[in-house]
Protein backbone atom coordinates (compact mmCIF):
# COMPACT_ATOMS: atom_id res chain seq x y z
CA UNK A 1 0.00 0.00 0.00
CA UNK A 2 1.67 3.36 -1.00
CA UNK A 3 0.00 7.06 -1.23
CA UNK A 4 -2.55 9.17 0.02
CA UNK A 5 -6.16 10.06 -1.21
CA UNK A 6 -7.94 12.88 0.33
CA UNK A 7 -11.48 12.61 -0.62
CA UNK A 8 -13.12 16.54 -1.03
CA UNK A 9 -16.86 17.47 -1.48
CA UNK A 10 -17.95 19.42 -4.33
CA UNK A 11 -21.41 21.93 -3.68
CA UNK A 12 -22.48 23.54 -6.98
CA UNK A 13 -19.51 26.24 -6.09
CA UNK A 14 -16.65 24.22 -5.69
CA UNK A 15 -14.28 23.15 -2.91
CA UNK A 16 -15.57 24.30 0.16
CA UNK A 17 -13.33 25.91 3.18
CA UNK A 18 -13.35 22.16 4.53
CA UNK A 19 -11.76 20.36 1.45
CA UNK A 20 -9.42 22.96 1.37
CA UNK A 21 -8.22 22.18 5.30
CA UNK A 22 -8.55 18.44 4.41
CA UNK A 23 -5.94 18.90 1.39
CA UNK A 24 -3.63 20.75 3.93
CA UNK A 25 -4.17 17.97 6.32
CA UNK A 26 -3.19 15.58 3.54
CA UNK A 27 0.17 17.49 2.64
CA UNK A 28 1.14 17.58 6.88
CA UNK A 29 0.41 13.90 6.18
CA UNK A 30 2.76 13.57 3.29
CA UNK A 31 5.73 15.55 4.30
CA UNK A 32 5.80 13.35 7.32
CA UNK A 33 5.43 9.96 5.85
CA UNK A 34 7.22 10.43 2.12
CA UNK A 35 4.37 9.62 0.78
CA UNK A 36 2.65 10.83 -2.34
CA UNK A 37 -1.00 12.67 -2.64
CA UNK A 38 -3.67 12.27 -4.90
CA UNK A 39 -7.34 13.99 -4.36
CA UNK A 40 -10.68 12.20 -5.64
CA UNK A 41 -14.52 14.33 -6.03
CA UNK A 42 -17.37 13.26 -7.44
CA UNK A 43 -18.48 14.87 -10.44
CA UNK A 44 -16.45 14.91 -14.19
CA UNK A 45 -14.03 16.47 -15.13
CA UNK A 46 -15.35 19.99 -15.59
CA UNK A 47 -16.43 20.26 -11.65
CA UNK A 48 -15.66 23.16 -10.32
CA UNK A 49 -13.81 22.02 -7.87
CA UNK A 50 -11.15 20.01 -10.06
CA UNK A 51 -10.77 23.19 -11.78
CA UNK A 52 -9.54 25.66 -8.94
CA UNK A 53 -5.66 26.16 -8.21
CA UNK A 54 -5.91 27.99 -5.18
CA UNK A 55 -3.46 26.00 -2.28
CA UNK A 56 -1.06 23.29 -3.53
CA UNK A 57 -2.07 20.98 -6.00
CA UNK A 58 -2.57 17.73 -6.17
CA UNK A 59 -0.57 16.00 -9.02
CA UNK A 60 -3.05 14.06 -9.87
CA UNK A 61 -6.85 14.12 -8.76
CA UNK A 62 -9.98 11.29 -9.66
CA UNK A 63 -13.13 12.70 -11.17
CA UNK A 64 -15.58 9.79 -10.01
CA UNK A 65 -18.04 9.77 -12.55
CA UNK A 66 -21.91 8.11 -12.78
CA UNK A 67 -25.57 8.89 -13.38
CA UNK A 68 -26.50 7.46 -9.85
CA UNK A 69 -23.84 9.95 -7.75
CA UNK A 70 -25.61 12.83 -9.33
CA UNK A 71 -27.87 12.98 -6.15
CA UNK A 72 -25.63 11.81 -2.88
CA UNK A 73 -26.54 8.91 -1.18
CA UNK A 74 -24.86 6.84 1.36
CA UNK A 75 -25.17 3.42 -0.89
CA UNK A 76 -23.94 5.02 -3.63
CA UNK A 77 -20.94 6.75 -2.37
CA UNK A 78 -20.06 3.87 -0.48
CA UNK A 79 -19.82 1.22 -3.72
CA UNK A 80 -18.24 3.89 -5.87
CA UNK A 81 -15.58 4.78 -3.27
CA UNK A 82 -14.81 1.24 -2.27
CA UNK A 83 -13.78 0.73 -5.91
CA UNK A 84 -11.59 4.14 -6.52
CA UNK A 85 -9.61 2.93 -3.54
CA UNK A 86 -9.25 -1.45 -4.16
CA UNK A 87 -8.37 0.48 -7.72
CA UNK A 88 -5.74 3.25 -5.93
CA UNK A 89 -4.54 1.14 -2.91
CA UNK A 90 -3.61 3.80 -0.74
CA UNK A 91 -2.66 3.64 2.72
CA UNK A 92 -4.52 7.04 3.91
CA UNK A 93 -7.95 8.52 2.85
CA UNK A 94 -8.93 11.84 4.10
CA UNK A 95 -11.79 12.94 4.56
CA UNK A 96 -13.35 16.33 5.41
CA UNK A 97 -15.52 16.08 8.82
CA UNK A 98 -18.65 17.13 7.22
CA UNK A 99 -22.42 15.00 7.84
CA UNK A 100 -22.21 13.59 4.43
CA UNK A 101 -18.67 12.41 5.65
CA UNK A 102 -20.24 11.36 9.30
CA UNK A 103 -22.84 9.01 7.15
CA UNK A 104 -21.30 7.23 4.54
CA UNK A 105 -17.21 6.72 5.61
CA UNK A 106 -17.89 4.35 8.60
CA UNK A 107 -19.54 2.13 6.08
CA UNK A 108 -17.25 2.75 3.60
CA UNK A 109 -14.65 1.93 6.48
CA UNK A 110 -16.34 -1.51 7.42
CA UNK A 111 -16.14 -2.84 3.76
CA UNK A 112 -11.95 -3.21 4.67
CA UNK A 113 -12.49 -4.07 8.27
CA UNK A 114 -11.42 -0.53 9.65
CA UNK A 115 -12.57 2.31 12.04
CA UNK A 116 -12.86 5.92 10.89
CA UNK A 117 -10.37 8.12 12.66
CA UNK A 118 -13.26 10.51 13.23
CA UNK A 119 -12.84 14.29 13.80
CA UNK A 120 -9.17 14.60 13.81
CA UNK A 121 -7.25 17.55 15.19
CA UNK A 122 -3.82 17.09 14.42
CA UNK A 123 -1.15 14.67 12.54
CA UNK A 124 2.51 14.07 13.98
CA UNK A 125 5.35 11.93 13.38
CA UNK A 126 4.33 8.06 13.36
CA UNK A 127 2.41 9.41 12.12
CA UNK A 128 -0.19 9.70 15.07
CA UNK A 129 -3.67 11.50 14.84
CA UNK A 130 -5.08 13.65 17.65
CA UNK A 131 -8.54 13.45 18.71
CA UNK A 132 -10.43 15.81 21.35
CA UNK A 133 -12.59 14.19 23.90
CA UNK A 134 -15.00 15.29 25.84
CA UNK A 135 -15.87 18.84 24.21
CA UNK A 136 -11.78 19.50 24.17
CA UNK A 137 -11.11 18.58 27.87
CA UNK A 138 -8.48 15.41 26.93
CA UNK A 139 -6.66 14.68 23.89
CA UNK A 140 -6.27 11.17 22.40
CA UNK A 141 -3.55 10.02 20.09
CA UNK A 142 -4.37 7.32 17.74
CA UNK A 143 -1.80 5.30 15.49
CA UNK A 144 -3.10 2.75 12.24
CA UNK A 145 -2.41 -0.88 12.90
CA UNK A 146 -2.58 -3.40 10.70
CA UNK A 147 -3.07 -3.93 6.58
CA UNK A 148 -5.97 -1.57 5.21
CA UNK A 149 -6.06 1.47 4.73
CA UNK A 150 -6.78 4.27 7.26
CA UNK A 151 -9.75 6.33 6.87
CA UNK A 152 -9.21 9.80 8.09
CA UNK A 153 -11.79 12.78 9.01
CA UNK A 154 -10.27 15.88 9.85
CA UNK A 155 -11.70 18.46 12.19
CA UNK A 156 -13.02 21.50 10.91
CA UNK A 157 -10.74 24.90 11.26
CA UNK A 158 -7.98 22.55 12.65
CA UNK A 159 -5.55 23.06 9.18
CA UNK A 160 -5.64 26.14 7.70
CA UNK A 161 -5.77 25.88 3.86
CA UNK A 162 -2.57 25.82 1.83
CA UNK A 163 -2.09 30.01 0.53
CA UNK A 164 -2.84 30.12 -2.70
CA UNK A 165 0.02 28.49 -5.48
CA UNK A 166 -0.11 27.96 -9.25
CA UNK A 167 -0.34 24.44 -9.79
CA UNK A 168 -1.11 21.92 -12.91
CA UNK A 169 -3.04 18.80 -11.60
CA UNK A 170 -3.94 15.42 -14.08
CA UNK A 171 -7.54 14.94 -13.87
CA UNK A 172 -8.47 11.30 -14.53
CA UNK A 173 -11.86 9.79 -14.78
CA UNK A 174 -13.00 7.10 -12.77
CA UNK A 175 -16.25 5.05 -13.69
CA UNK A 176 -17.36 2.63 -11.17
CA UNK A 177 -20.26 -0.32 -11.34
CA UNK A 178 -23.15 0.62 -9.61
CA UNK A 179 -26.44 -1.25 -10.40
CA UNK A 180 -29.74 0.68 -9.44
CA UNK A 181 -31.28 -1.47 -7.16
CA UNK A 182 -27.91 -1.50 -5.11
CA UNK A 183 -29.22 2.07 -4.31
CA UNK A 184 -32.00 1.26 -0.96
CA UNK A 185 -32.61 5.10 -0.08
CA UNK A 186 -34.88 7.69 -2.16
CA UNK A 187 -33.05 11.11 -1.65
CA UNK A 188 -35.20 14.24 -1.23
CA UNK A 189 -34.75 17.76 -1.91
CA UNK A 190 -31.49 18.81 0.15
CA UNK A 191 -31.48 20.61 3.00
CA UNK A 192 -31.76 24.64 2.78
CA UNK A 193 -30.75 27.06 5.36
CA UNK A 194 -33.33 30.05 5.91
CA UNK A 195 -32.37 32.94 3.52
CA UNK A 196 -31.06 35.02 6.97
CA UNK A 197 -29.03 32.14 8.07
CA UNK A 198 -24.96 33.34 8.26
CA UNK A 199 -22.42 31.42 7.17
CA UNK A 200 -20.29 32.13 10.23
CA UNK A 201 -17.40 29.67 8.50
CA UNK A 202 -16.04 32.19 5.63
CA UNK A 203 -16.35 34.86 7.47
CA UNK A 204 -12.95 36.93 7.42
CA UNK A 205 -13.31 38.95 10.98
CA UNK A 206 -16.30 38.10 13.52
CA UNK A 207 -16.78 39.85 16.40
CA UNK A 208 -18.42 38.01 19.65
CA UNK A 209 -20.62 38.58 21.93
CA UNK A 210 -21.25 36.97 25.57
CA UNK A 211 -23.04 36.87 29.07
CA UNK A 212 -20.76 40.07 29.95
CA UNK A 213 -23.30 41.99 27.87
CA UNK A 214 -25.73 41.68 30.43
CA UNK A 215 -28.70 42.44 28.60
CA UNK A 216 -29.98 42.70 25.22
CA UNK A 217 -30.32 46.17 24.51
CA UNK A 218 -26.30 46.32 25.30
CA UNK A 219 -25.63 43.92 22.19
CA UNK A 220 -25.63 47.58 20.28
CA UNK A 221 -22.32 48.50 21.40
CA UNK A 222 -20.84 44.92 19.92
CA UNK A 223 -22.60 45.38 16.58
CA UNK A 224 -20.98 49.09 16.30
CA UNK A 225 -17.60 47.38 16.79
CA UNK A 226 -18.90 44.75 14.30
CA UNK A 227 -20.17 47.76 11.76
CA UNK A 228 -16.70 49.99 11.89
CA UNK A 229 -14.84 46.79 11.23
CA UNK A 230 -16.72 45.16 8.33
CA UNK A 231 -17.29 41.90 10.64
CA UNK A 232 -19.92 39.79 11.22
CA UNK A 233 -21.39 39.80 14.64
CA UNK A 234 -21.68 36.50 16.86
CA UNK A 235 -22.37 34.60 20.04
CA UNK A 236 -21.69 32.20 22.70
CA UNK A 237 -24.87 29.81 23.13
CA UNK A 238 -26.78 31.75 26.26
CA UNK A 239 -27.06 34.62 24.13
CA UNK A 240 -28.79 32.81 21.38
CA UNK A 241 -30.44 30.73 24.19
CA UNK A 242 -31.85 33.88 25.63
CA UNK A 243 -33.27 34.64 22.02
CA UNK A 244 -31.16 37.86 22.06
CA UNK A 245 -29.31 36.68 18.91
CA UNK A 246 -30.66 34.20 16.50
CA UNK A 247 -29.42 30.39 16.60
CA UNK A 248 -27.52 31.16 13.06
CA UNK A 249 -24.96 33.35 15.18
CA UNK A 250 -23.96 30.64 17.75
CA UNK A 251 -20.46 29.72 17.79
CA UNK A 252 -19.34 26.83 19.64
CA UNK A 253 -19.68 23.00 20.40
CA UNK A 254 -23.68 23.00 19.39
CA UNK A 255 -23.00 26.07 16.98
CA UNK A 256 -21.06 26.97 13.84
CA UNK A 257 -17.06 26.03 13.69
CA UNK A 258 -15.58 28.88 12.24
CA UNK A 259 -11.63 29.82 11.51
CA UNK A 260 -11.17 33.85 11.09
CA UNK A 261 -8.62 36.00 10.84
CA UNK A 262 -10.06 37.80 13.73
CA UNK A 263 -12.26 36.83 15.84
CA UNK A 264 -12.37 39.38 19.39
CA UNK A 265 -14.32 37.54 22.26
CA UNK A 266 -16.40 40.34 24.40
CA UNK A 267 -17.67 39.21 27.90
CA UNK A 268 -17.30 35.56 26.75
CA UNK A 269 -15.89 33.46 29.63
CA UNK A 270 -14.13 30.81 27.57
CA UNK A 271 -16.40 27.59 28.53
CA UNK A 272 -14.91 24.65 26.47
CA UNK A 273 -17.70 24.26 24.51
CA UNK A 274 -17.21 27.99 22.99
CA UNK A 275 -13.35 27.41 22.99
CA UNK A 276 -13.83 24.15 20.31
CA UNK A 277 -15.94 26.23 17.98
CA UNK A 278 -13.59 29.10 17.37
CA UNK A 279 -10.08 27.93 18.49
CA UNK A 280 -8.71 27.67 15.00
CA UNK A 281 -9.07 31.43 14.67
CA UNK A 282 -5.95 33.35 13.18
CA UNK A 283 -5.79 36.05 15.99
CA UNK A 284 -8.14 36.11 19.05
CA UNK A 285 -8.37 39.14 20.66
CA UNK A 286 -10.27 37.90 24.37
CA UNK A 287 -12.15 41.48 26.53
CA UNK A 288 -13.46 40.60 29.80
CA UNK A 289 -13.18 42.18 33.05
CA UNK A 290 -11.96 39.05 34.95
CA UNK A 291 -8.38 38.33 34.57
CA UNK A 292 -9.08 34.66 35.46
CA UNK A 293 -11.38 34.04 32.44
CA UNK A 294 -10.64 30.89 30.59
CA UNK A 295 -11.03 32.75 27.63
CA UNK A 296 -7.51 34.56 28.23
CA UNK A 297 -5.39 30.92 28.08
CA UNK A 298 -6.43 30.95 24.05
CA UNK A 299 -6.31 34.46 23.35
CA UNK A 300 -3.48 36.21 21.37
CA UNK A 301 -4.18 39.45 23.08
CA UNK A 302 -5.94 40.20 26.21
CA UNK A 303 -7.81 43.34 27.66
CA UNK A 304 -9.01 42.83 30.92
CA UNK A 305 -11.90 45.52 31.72
CA UNK A 306 -15.70 46.36 31.16
CA UNK A 307 -16.58 45.27 27.66
CA UNK A 308 -19.10 48.52 28.08
CA UNK A 309 -15.98 50.74 28.15
CA UNK A 310 -13.28 48.92 26.39
CA UNK A 311 -15.87 48.05 23.27
CA UNK A 312 -16.64 51.69 22.80
CA UNK A 313 -13.44 52.64 22.99
CA UNK A 314 -11.80 50.35 19.99
CA UNK A 315 -15.05 51.34 18.08
CA UNK A 316 -13.87 54.48 18.32
CA UNK A 317 -10.51 54.38 17.55
CA UNK A 318 -11.22 51.93 14.88
CA UNK A 319 -13.54 54.93 12.43
CA UNK A 320 -10.89 57.29 13.90
CA UNK A 321 -8.12 54.65 12.19
CA UNK A 322 -10.27 54.59 8.85
CA UNK A 323 -10.76 58.58 8.25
Amino acid sequence: MSGILVVQEERGFGRNRFSQEALAAGHVLAALTGLSMETAVVGDKNTPILAETSGTPAATAYAVEHPLLNTYTSDGYVLAFEQLIRKLNPAYILFPHSYQVRDFVPRLAARFDQVLIGDVAAIEAGPSFTRQLFQGKVNARYRHRGDGPCFISIQAGAFRPDPPTAGTTTIYPFVPEIASDAIRTRPSEPFRAAAQAVDLSSAQMIVSVGRGIKNQENIALVQNLADALGAELAASRPICDNGWLPMDRQVGSSGQTIAPKLYIAAGISGAIQHVVGMKASQCIVAINKDPGAPIFEVADYGIVGDLMEVVPAITEAVKAAKQ
